[in-house]
């Protein structure tokens, strides 16, 4: 019985088979969602006494939300398309968010509580303006005036229904303003007419008639823009920038009057700007370090109410009560923020003033929102959003910082990843007091948690606690290499170390050298790469990154470089090149401290050797003949091959520049092809095998070169949106270029195609997505290269012998026999960015990441119809016109990342295993396992039934022993 009971175990456990769906409580283990929104751009407080008080956005990336104005979280928000950049927002009727983008064509009604859309409305115009939104706070005709394309409308804000329309181009003005009168009646229109004449138009604000207009010459036009100081008033700055031009139209003329600079602050040599800010009454005028506020006196007059030192911020104008305006003052001086509300008609009084610590870690003050509430004592409180330097966003009040939010990392640039440092052994007394004390505080809290006395700051440290004793949160690394420091870039120029265990930020730093400066007045970081990665120094060195920038968006502006420790955050060193940054090739070479080399090419195409050392040019001198690299100009659209040849011969000769010549080029016909997409291989992907194994046992060899360069062009006429041409004249045409020789390998034709084009290469293999107008959807291709050159290598006795060609060495300058394979599919999404999985063997299949779903079978050239028997033991599956969507292979599972830029996949140590990383408005990381964990047992691997199973084979076998004796005893005894 025991052995019977034994064997119906073990038949139990063989029965378990893994699953591969993902468990609503697996989620959250292996993976983690950020979300956040960008940089605010403008914000509008909600704090009615009924409902949640919240604060609604729109931000640089295109996001409308709203947010909790007690914690910062976000209620709902509304990431809108990458070409719909929103223009203005507002409330309207208390209950709607209004948001007008797309350069005033498209204007939105969502629901203020929870964010749904109530209407869209479409303003189309055919001239060019500024894009302005204006709600009333008058008058009961529900109405919103929208300016756009050079009309301006009049929409309904219950249901989007346009009331009436003006075009304003046929008047050739240029609008710079739209104010309501007080009675909210009429609009004023005013703006530039050519460039040396200012009108206004008053426009019925019923019916969209013109009432009156009235022009006045301008001599030598102005600078800048116009701004309103009152209803009938307005100021600019002359086209010298040294006069204060006031226009004025109380009734059917209008007045201009010239007011010098200098008459403010005497001889100054500074260039005046003024500062676009919506105040009334009263203006900020910028000169050289100082803001000075000028107001507009009753007989209409300019006159200097204050003046502050910079960098200053000035908040919009915030209505206290009826007659009484504040504006809000923020200054960053000394690590501090002075934040001070005055009011605009008693400038000299202040109603608040405030000083706040500030990390310096967040820069300057950008923007600034205020909304006041009431206090107890019936005084007017405030509280203040500050936008800061690094896009973080931070609500202040009562001198104190409530909530902040590092909205930086939804406008991330460019990632890499850096290893934990090495767990060293050790630890002194001290430190084994330490934890023993924290020990015993440990199970101290955890007891007052299960008796429920634990107090609410209590349940903080427990919850602390938790996060430090997980496995997945250590700062220390993991044998499997699951635990990883992602090391971020974002356009404000930060940089952040995100943990991969649950997302925290373990440092961050606002780089020095991408802030502007003298030397860099617009500084841009481009990309980041691994500067040393130590191996045989682990314990006594740590890795750093090199960021590579440049000082304004030109292509011949000069560089910046940075270093940065990867496990402190602080910046090693820094410097501005003499030199512009045209590419950054990252060489397969380190020196004796690990560093490895890069070659940065200039616009001259010269390259520029970093580090500078002795040892990196004995090292790049021996390899210099065997460096090639090639450029893309996509204006031109040629391809050019290039490879090094000798020191750069100047006033000085330079022992780290060399000079290039051009070996290739390939010239794409401008009137009929245009590049719009590369991609090449990654330089560490590892390819475990030359072979593959197809079907009847018989074996092709890929084609591996590191040197394949994938080009997509296209028809010049196809640039704009999809279905802007005929079929027609459309067509997609793709190559597969050898950089070393030039050489075209393969190129085929998709006619009726367009782009964009996004494309991933791996090993012998290139995926490429595009739209296909012909059949109006989305297509995949997917190319395959072989080497006929090793066809040879079958026979087994040629490899016994040792006959082969394998060990052979490959030669790009000899002629290759290559053969391609290739086939399309229809594909139901479109894409955004591409990736494919990374182990660190290279032993472990490949998945296509698109967003969403990804295998490399689906995408199989060899598909057919009616595959053979043995195709269909190799596993190809039966041909279909599309690519399906199995809803159990997204990565993501139920979440979303919005705006997604870009897709980063990591080998772990452990080989079947693949680190993701998705970045967008929203970050998310998970880990995959492309062909399931084989190499290690599962999260969810039940080892109570192993346990189970050890002890009942112990047991039988212990019963099956005591028996057997029992029965050799009996047969003894019987025998006698």
């Amino acid at each position: 019985m025991a052995i019977r009971a034994f064997v119906l175990v073990l038949l139990f456990c063989s029965s378990l088979i893994p699953s591969f769906a993902l468990y609503e409580d697996q989620v959250g283990l292996m993976d983690w969602h950020q979300q956040y929104i960008g940089k605010v751009k403008d914000a509008v407080f909600h704090t009615q006494k009924a409902g949640r008080k919240r604060v609604i956005v729109s931000t640089e990336e295109n996001v409308v939300a709203s947010l909790d104005l007690r914690h910062g979280q976000i209620f709902w928000r509304h990431v809108l398309g990458s070409n719909d950049a929103i223009d203005g927002i507002g409330i309207a009727l208390g209950k709607f968010v209004i948001t007008l983008s797309s350069g005033g064509v498209i204007l939105r009604a969502w629901n203020l509580p929870d964010g749904q859309m109530v209407w869209e409305t479409s303003l189309q115009g055919s001239g060019m303006s500024k894009s302005v939104l204006l709600i009333p706070k008058v008058g009961g005709d529900n109405l919103i005036f929208g300016l756009g394309k050079g009309c301006l409308y009049a929409v309904s804000a219950i249901d989007g229904e346009i009331l009436w329309k003006r075009d304003m181009t046929a008047e050739s003005l240029e609008i710079q303003q739209v104010i309501q009168a007080v009675d909210g009646d009429v609009l004023h229109v005013s703006g530039i007419i050519g460039s040396t004449q200012f009108g206004t138009y008053k426009v019925d604000a019923k019916n969209g008639e013109l009432l009156e207009h009235n022009t006045a010459d301008v001599p030598g036009g102005f600078s800048g823009e116009v701004i309103p100081v009152s209803r009938n008033t307005l100021v600019a700055l002359d086209f010298t920038r040294t006069t204060l031009i006031s226009i004025q139209s109380p009734d059917r003329e209008i007045i201009l009057e010239h007011t010098p600079i200098s008459d403010f602050v005497g001889d100054s040599s500074g260039i005046a700007v003024i500062l676009p800010t919506k105040l009334t009454g009263i203006f900020a005028l910028k000169i050289e370090t100082s803001v000075l506020f000028v107001r507009l006196t009753s007989e209409g007059k300019l006159e200097v109410a204050g003046k502050i030192k910079q960098p200053t911020v000035i908040s919009d104008m915030l209505a206290l009560s009826e007659g009484q305006q504040a504006v809000g003052i923020v200054q960053h001086e000394d690590g501090k923020i002075h934040f001070s509300v005055k009011l605009v008609h008693d400038w000299d009084n202040s109603l608040l003033k405030e000083r706040i610590v500030m990390d310096h870690q967040r820069g300057l003050i950008d923007k600034v929102f205020i909304n006041n509430y009431i206090r107890t004592d019936r005084s007017h409180g405030f509280r203040a959003l500050i936008v800061m330097e690094d896009h973080s966003l931070i609500l202040v009040q009562q001198g104190e910082i409530v909530w902040c939010r590092e909205d930086g990392l939804a406008s991330v640039i460019d990632v890499t990843t850096s290893e934990l440092p090495v767990e060293k052994d050790g630890v002194s007394v001290a430190k084994v007091e330490h934890s023993l004390f924290e020990w015993l505080k440990g199970h101290l809290l955890k007891i007052k948690g299960t008796l429920m006395l634990a107090s609410a700051e209590d349940l903080v440290a427990i919850q602390d606690l938790r996060l430090k004793s997980s496995e997945k949160s250590k700062l220390i690394r993991d044998h499997n290499g699951f635990r990883k420091l992602l090391i971020v870039l974002t356009r404000a120029g930060k940089l952040f170390a995100l943990h991969t265990g649950d997302g925290r930020i373990v440092w961050s730093l606002l780089l020095a050298s991408l802030r502007k400066t003298e030397a860099c007045e617009r500084p841009t970081g481009l990309n980041l790469y691994q500067w040393q990665v130590p191996h045989h120094h682990a314990m006594d060195e740590n890795p750093s990154v090199l960021i590579v920038g440049k000082c304004s968006s030109s292509s011949d502006s000069l560089g910046v470089i940075s270093f940065v420790d990867t496990y402190t955050g602080k910046e090693l060193n820094s410097l501005n090149l003499l030199h512009s940054v045209a590419q950054v090739i990252q060489l397969p070479f380190t020196d004796s401290t690990e560093q490895r080399l890069h070659l940065i090419i200039d616009t001259d195409k010269r390259g520029h050797l970093y580090p500078r050392t002795p040892e990196a040019r004995e090292i790049i001198q021996r390899e210099l003949s065997n460096l090639y690299w090639y450029s893309v100009d996509t204006e031109s659209s040629v391809i050019r091959g290039h490879v090094f040849k000798s020191n750069c011969i100047s006033e000085a000769t330079n022992e780290y520049c060399f000079t290039s010549r051009d070996l290739w080029s390939v010239v794409f016909p401008s009137e009929s092809e245009k590049i719009i997409a590369t991609v090449t291989r990654k330089v560490n992907e590892v390819v475990h095998t030359q072979a593959k194994v197809i079907a009847d046992q018989d074996v092709m060899y890929k084609y591996i070169s590191k040197n394949l360069l994938f080009v997509a062009t296209a028809a010049p006429k196809v640039s704009g949106e999809i279905g802007s041409v005929m079929p027609e004249e459309a067509w997609l045409v793709v190559y597969i270029i050898d950089t070393v020789t030039g050489r075209i390998l393969h190129r085929m034709t998709h006619h009726g195609s367009q782009g964009p084009v996004h494309a991933v290469f791996s090993e012998n293999w290139v995926v490429y997505h595009y739209f296909n107008l012909r059949a109006h959807r989305y297509e995949m291709s997917v190319i395959e290269i072989y080497d006929q050159s090793r066809a040879d290598n079958k026979d087994v006795l040629k490899l016994v012998l040792g006959k082969h060609n394998l060990t052979s060495p490959i030669s790009s300058y000899s002629r290759p026999e290559v053969v391609t394979k290739s086939q399309s599919y229809f594909f139901s999404h479109s894409v955004k960015a591409m990736a494919v999985t990374l182990t660190a063997k290279g032993i472990t299949s490949k998945h296509l990441l698109i967003g969403t779903i990804g295998d490399q079978r689906y995408l199989d050239p060899r598909r057919s119809l009616n595959p053979s028997q043995a195709e269909k033991e190799e596993g190809v599956i039966p041909l279909t016109d599309s690519l399906p969507i199995i809803p159990q292979s997204y990565v993501t599972h139920a979440l979303k990342v919005e705006g997604l830029r870009g897709i980063v996949t990591i080998p772990a140590k452990l080989e079947s295993t693949t680190l993701v990383f998705a970045h967008g408005v929203d970050l998310f990381f998970t880990r995959i396992a492309p062909s399931r964990t084989y190499d290690s047992l599962t999260e969810d691997f039940s080892y109570a039934l192993l346990l189970i199973t050890i002890v009942a084979l112990v047991a039988a076998i212990f019963v099956t022993w005591i028996l057997s004796e029992k029965k050799e005893l009996r047969d003894k005894w019987s025998c006698l």
